[in-house]
C-alpha cells in the first residue's frame, strides 16, 4: 500500500531530477534549455508545495493539533526556496550563468536538508497520525498533481 511517505518521497525524486536537468543545461550555457528546464522544475516544485500546503499540512495539523511544529518550519523553508526560485529566474532572464549556478548551489543545500526533515520526520509522523485517512489524503494530493 502506498503511504504519504512513499508518495511524497517519490515526488521529491521527480523534482530533484528536473532540478538536475536545469543545472546541467546551465553548466552548458544553453539558455533555451535552461529556461525550459527551470520552468519545468518550478512547476513541479509548486505542485509539490501545493500538495503539502493545501492538503497534507492542514490535515496533519487538524488531526494532531500541532500547528506550530514541523509544518510551520516546512512552510518557512518553502518561502526560503521560493525566494531562491525568484533569484534564479532573474538570473535566467539576465542570462547570468554564474548567478544561476550560485543560487542553484544554495538551493540544493536547502532542498537536501528540507527533504531529509520531511522524509525522516514529518512524513513518518503523517503516516502514523493519518493512517485511517491515508487513502483520502493520497487522493486529494493526487488531484493536485494532475
Amino acid at each position: 500500500m502506498e503511504t504519504i511517505s512513499s508518495f511524497l518521497t517519490n515526488d521529491h525524486h521527480r523534482c530533484d531530477e528536473l532540478f538536475a536537468e536545469a543545472e546541467a543545461s546551465a553548466a552548458k550555457g544553453d539558455w533555451e534549455a535552461i529556461a525550459r528546464n527551470f520552468q519545468d522544475f518550478l512547476q513541479s516544485m509548486e505542485q509539490h508545495f501545493t500538495m503539502e500546503e493545501e492538503v497534507l499540512f492542514p490535515t496533519f495539523e487538524t488531526h494532531t493539533g500541532m500547528s506550530m511544529g514541523p509544518t510551520q518550519v516546512m512552510r518557512m523553508e518553502h518561502r526560503q526556496m521560493r525566494e531562491l526560485f525568484n533569484a534564479m529566474g532573474e538570473a535566467v532572464t539576465n542570462r547570468d550563468k554564474d548567478d544561476f549556478l550560485g543560487q542553484a548551489e544554495t538551493l540544493l543545500v536547502l532542498m537536501q536538508q528540507h527533504n531529509l526533515k520531511e522524509e525522516q520526520i514529518l512524513y513518518r509522523m503523517a503516516d502514523q497520525a493519518l493512517g485511517g485517512e491515508m487513502e483520502d489524503v493520497l487522493k486529494r494530493m493526487s488531484a493536485v498533481a494532475r
